[in-house]
């Protein structure tokens, strides 16, 4: 039977930090003289007092939790605080409708970027933080940002790490998943602000700063300004190129890093695919415009390297509009929303070691129509995968496909044409932002259809909880007790 005692405490414990991040927004807010300090403080008042009475009268002296308390904690977090997280953006006006709110939210703590917001620069300083912020506790992933914590309220969160941690490699830098936890958050604090002091060096302000690096870090996309990056200089979008490919590394490499451990770092060959994918594709549209679009050296090859490692990576960020690029090169853009960045980092997407393990496979099936009676197996990196590892990865993709396809049915249903249906469905799922047609790098979400909306904030929860998660819990079998 699943303990609802330990789930509405956890889910309290979540609500209080999330008043706390409501609070540093109200206080910015004052400095700064802006009309949404209430809206904030009303905000992380409600927060501060349902997280309260929540935690007191559901308190258990549980020290564990089991898997299923695990898959239904980590779904019902992103749902609760995407709902309280929309209060700053109804009470304060910026933006219009619950539904908006909702998807702005959710949009933000799922890292995808997809935004409702027709004049960003006319936004408060506190809304404009707050957007970034559900970006900053996203990207790590909420629930682990609670097993960092929710160790010191006496209770441990080993089956929420491996829920919301839902990927194909689950490597642990310490055998404790606390400490995990602790360390992968030490990394992210870290690139954070290495990247907001290379900002800052380049002229950007502080607060601008702190936002976009948020927002890289996490893979987001969530900008202070109405043309994301393509106004700043090409040293700060040089610089955001960087910190987006070390967003979209496995945060594990960096730990070796540390340690002095490079041959580790050189050796990993998911990590390798992922820099020759970019690499190959860069070349491919830098050529492109220098040819046939008869665009700038230097400024094709920043423009392609920007594009190309934002959506691989899931960021989202944008300096050109790509659909106004050569028609191949826009498909060349869509299929990198299906890509994603490596396993372990805070990009969405299938991910690259799917793909090394789908392609693989498939060049097996060859040998072993050959050799019928041979036992071939797969293997990455010297190490024999799995059968049941390449089932899942199987199972995960059809399943992503599939999703898809449904999505997109589902938002031609409520309007949308067919090539900003597929956009908005492909880059919802991959949480990265931009998608094609309507809905491209210089458009934004405010005029999908209200009903479409909803669709596509089920696909970015879907997609960042990495599909399972959240489908699990609507199997008679789940709910059935031991």
């Amino acid at each position: 039977m699943l303990n609802y005692r330990f789930i509405g405490k956890v889910l309290g414990h979540i609500l209080l930090a999330l008043s706390v991040f409501m609070f540093v927004c109200a206080l910015v807010a004052y400095l700064c003289e802006e009309d949404d300090v209430q809206a904030h403080l009303i905000s992380a008042v409600t927060c501060l007092i349902i997280g309260g009475i929540s935690s007191w009268v559901w308190r258990s002296k549980t020290v564990d939790v089991g898997r299923r308390e695990g898959f239904v904690i980590v779904t019902f977090v992103w749902i609760i605080m995407s709902l309280f997280g929309s209060l700053p953006y109804i009470l304060s006006g910026t933006i219009p409708g619950f539904t908006n709110a909702f998807f702005e939210t959710i949009s933000g703590f799922t890292t995808t970027g997809a935004s409702v917001v027709t004049d960003i620069e006319a936004l408060p300083h506190g809304i404009l933080l707050w957007r970034s912020i559900t970006h900053l506790i996203g990207g790590m992933g909420i629930v682990v940002l609670a097993v960092a914590i929710l160790p010191y309220f006496g209770f441990g969160g080993m089956s929420l790490y491996n829920a919301e941690a839902a990927g194909i490699t689950n490597d642990k830098l310490h055998p404790r998943v606390k400490h995990t936890a602790k360390l992968l958050w030490r990394i992210y604090v870290v690139l954070i602000l290495l990247e907001t002091g290379f900002l800052v060096l380049g002229g950007m302000p502080v607060f601008d700063a702190f936002c976009h690096s948020f927002a890289t870090i996490a893979s987001g996309g969530f900008s202070t300004k109405n043309d994301s990056i393509a106004g700043y200089s090409p040293y700060i979008q040089y610089v955001i190129i960087v910190f987006m490919l070390f967003a979209g590394t496995n945060f594990t490499l960096f730990y070796f890093v540390w340690k002095g451990k490079l041959k580790k770092v050189f050796e990993n060959q998911e990590f390798r695919v992922y820099l020759t994918v970019i690499a190959i594709v860069t070349a491919i549209v830098t050529v492109t415009l220098v040819f046939l679009d008869h665009h700038n050296g230097e400024e094709s090859l920043r423009k392609a390297l920007f594009q190309v490692v934002s959506l691989v990576t899931s960021t989202g960020f944008a300096t050109a509009d790509y659909t106004a690029w050569h028609p191949y090169l826009t498909y060349l853009m869509f299929l990198l929303l299906f890509s994603g960045a490596c396993a372990g980092s805070t990009s969405g997407g299938i991910k690259i070691m799917r793909h090394s393990i789908l392609f693989r496979n498939t060049l097996l099936e060859f040998k072993r129509m050959v050799h019928p009676h041979a036992v071939i197996p797969l293997r990455i990196q010297e190490k024999t995968i799995a059968a049941e590892t390449v089932y899942k990865v199987l199972a995960f993709v059809m399943l992503y496909m599939t999703i898809f396809s449904i999505g997109t049915f589902a938002l031609t249903f409520f309007g949308m044409d067919m090539d900003s249906a597929m956009g908005a469905a492909a880059t919802t799922m991959g949480g990265i932002g931009p998608g094609i047609g309507t809905v491209g790098p210089v458009n934004n979400f405010f005029a999908v259809p209200q009903a479409a909306k909803w669709v596509l904030s089920l696909l970015m929860l879907l997609g960042r909880l990495e599909l399972f998660t959240v489908l699990i819990l609507f199997s008679p079998g789940f709910w059935k007790n031991n």
